[in-house]
């Protein structure tokens, strides 16, 4: 091979390298940030799980606090993305609609590393509030007004009675986030057996006869 062609390849994979890195540093994060929670992760340790230096990593990342929006931004927000065109492109029943939007939602969030942002969040919004203000503003608000859009549809359908839709929809998330925040926290410790799939099936059947709408209302 010809030294030319070698350096072409060299810089080809360097940059395809340099490319991956803003993603591969997130995906790190995300994993320490789980594991020792936000306040007790350093920098140089999310590096050395990245597989760089921590100098590379102030290229992408000015601060801590930077890398946690990053990762909320870049693992977080395209699920809401996914369920935002899922409710969009549903011509079905809005019964159907909210069970496979619950059902997604665990799939995705409740049965993948996601699962212990909630946790994270609330263990450390005390120290550091705008974190939780910005986690609010980017996912709870948003993600609690796809399930409003869906009680919405079910009222305008007359698929289920009339409610107060945005505590109808708290009431109705509430036991999916105390899921994931058992799941990181005392499902260990829990003689009893725990299936969260089990759980949350038990909870739509039970949020769901109470939604429809019954004859004469």
């Amino acid at each position: 091979m010809s030294h030319s062609l070698e350096k072409s390849i060299s810089t080809q994979r360097w940059r395809r390298r340099k490319d991956a890195r803003p993603g591969e540093i997130v995906d790190a994060a995300l994993t320490l940030f789980v594991e020792r929670g936000f306040a007790a992760t350093r920098l140089d340790e999310v590096a050395r799980e990245a597989g760089i230096s921590k100098g590379t990593l102030y290229l992408y990342f000015k601060n801590k606090e930077d890398l946690f929006r990053a990762v909320v931004q870049e693992l977080v927000l395209p699920e809401l993305d996914k369920a935002e065109k899922m409710i969009d492109s549903h011509d079905g029943s809005a019964e159907a609609l909210l069970r496979q939007l619950v059902k997604e939602w665990w799939r995705n969030v409740g049965e993948s590393r996601l699962s212990g942002i909630p946790k994270l969040i609330i263990s450390e919004a005390g120290n550091f509030p705008e974190l939780a203000r910005f986690f609010v503003d980017a996912v709870v608000l948003r993600g609690r007004h796809l399930f409003v859009r869906v009680i919405e549809k079910g009222i305008a359908t007359k698929e289920f009675r009339r409610c107060d839709v945005f505590y109808t929809a708290r009431a109705l998330t509430a036991p999916l986030v105390f899921s994931v925040i058992w799941k990181h926290s005392l499902a260990g410790y829990d003689k009893e057996s725990y299936d969260a799939n089990k759980f949350i099936d038990a909870h739509l059947e039970m949020f769901i006869n109470g939604l429809r709408m019954t004859s004469g209302k």
